[in-house]
């Protein structure tokens, strides 16, 4: 049991399928899992751990920004020797290029935070994915035809309120999409030698407001929990 985790040791399977909602993490479990149960629920923030195809798999849920995420990850790590972490969230699409329908998948993630910065000396660490499992997933992808975009996003302390020039400069950049926890992911895995991958659907277009329809944003989400578990148990 950690501070914010009161599970037992060994609850938790080696890799840990994130989504930042509670009730989502619930949703995957009971949907997807077989022999799921709840492993942990202090301050509501579920976890579960049961088989996918055989190979046994936990979801929790990180719950919203870098700091939130932070501790989740942390003690996942350091408290149960959890080694693959698997985010699964929303996002703002960023870039013109970016279909709503698909799933985008952040090769690497920038961000406003001064939170790496404090990890890393005051110096700019360049959070990037695990490189297999972005090598997985894309296999998974082109296999099972699930429409996916990869690329870098960027990871943003503020949902409201952005400044004036972040979103020009994002697109400059060919920024995918912005959202609040994937740059702490994958330093945090980084500084403790695990493996992290995040995948992300749009909820809204960043630019323009657009929101899909209900149906179309299901659909998107359910590609990206099938890719995400189907990337976790994939092997060469």
């Amino acid at each position: 049991m950690t501070p914010h985790i009161n599970a037992r040791p060994g609850d938790f399977a080696d890799t840990v399928i994130m989504p930042g909602d509670p009730l989502r993490a619930q949703r995957i479990a009971e949907t997807y899992l077989t022999d799921a149960r709840r492993v942990c629920d202090t301050r509501n923030m579920f976890g579960y751990t049961g088989y996918y195809k055989g190979k046994r798999l936990s979801v929790m849920a990180h719950g919203m920004g870098i700091p939130s995420v932070s501790i989740y990850v942390h003690e996942l790590i350091t408290g149960f020797e959890v080694k693959t972490l698997i985010r699964v969230g929303t996002c703002g699409a960023v870039d013109d290029g970016v279909d709503m329908r698909n799933v985008i998948v952040a090769t690497g993630a920038g961000t406003s935070s001064s939170v790496n910065r404090d990890r890393f000396g005051g110096y700019d660490y360049a959070a990037v994915a695990d490189f297999d499992l972005l090598r997985h997933c894309w296999t998974v992808a082109q296999h099972q035809q699930i429409p996916a975009q990869f690329g870098n996003t960027f990871t943003n302390d503020l949902l409201y309120d952005k400044p004036a020039g972040m979103l020009p400069a994002l697109r400059k950049m060919n920024i995918l999409a912005v959202e609040m926890e994937t740059s702490a992911l994958y330093t945090l895995a980084a500084q403790h030698r695990a493996r992290a991958l995040s995948l992300l659907t749009a909820c809204i277009n960043s630019n323009t407001g657009e929101e899909p329809a209900e149906e179309q944003q299901q659909t998107a989400l359910d590609n990206m929990f099938r890719l995400a578990l189907e990337t976790a148990i994939f092997s060469d």
